[in-house]
């Protein structure tokens, strides 16, 4: 029999569904050093981005049997990311995550064409849940880059009422998407 070192990350996953931990490991190896990249890049620090790194990998062998893989090295850069985000939530970043934040959320959205659909679903069902009048006024300033002066102009309301709706969706959008990391995609996204 071939060393499991030679099969296809495909082969490898099957083989986790059935609780190879040879495939595990052969795993483990291949993606260990990039994904801590991946982690580090974004945290610049040392343990946080090993501590990513691992629970990815803790979280991988727990579910072997619940996940079915489509690409294992997509589903293991996109856990790592999540991870990453959990740990700046966590407070364990640099000063200056929020730019590396912003870079990786341009990446997610452009390398992996079905977390984006799946992106814009997410926004289209929680647009949909705001008022008519209050999902308008959001747009309006969120994709058309109305000020809201102009809002209360063209709507024949008072800038205050702009305000007060604005603020209403805002937090109607931070409840539903409680992960930072999908807000900033989402907010990302309205650009």
């Amino acid at each position: 029999m071939d060393s499991i070192t030679l099969h296809s990350d495909e082969y490898l996953a099957n083989l986790l569904l059935q609780n190879s931990e040879a495939a595990f490991t052969e795993i483990y190896n291949r993606y260990w050093q990039p994904l801590y990249r991946t982690a580090y890049n974004i945290l610049q620090v040392n343990e946080p981005a090993e501590e990513a790194v691992n629970d990815v990998f803790i979280s991988l062998w727990k579910r072997r049997n619940e996940t079915t893989i489509a690409s294992l090295e997509s589903y293991l850069h996109q856990a790592t990311r999540f991870r990453v985000f959990k740990a700046i939530r966590a407070d364990k970043a640099d000063k200056d995550f929020y730019q590396r934040l912003a870079a990786e959320s341009k990446a997610i959205l452009t390398e992996d064409p079905r977390f984006f659909k799946e992106l814009e679903e997410l926004f289209q069902a929680v647009m949909n849940t705001l008022p008519e009048d209050e999902r308008a006024i959001f747009l309006m300033h969120r994709e058309q880059g109305y000020s809201y002066k102009e809002i209360a102009e063209t709507k024949d309301i008072s800038v205050k009422t702009v305000e007060k709706k604005m603020s209403h969706a805002l937090k109607v959008i931070r409840t539903k998407l409680d992960d930072p990391l999908l807000l900033a995609l989402f907010f990302h996204f309205l650009k």
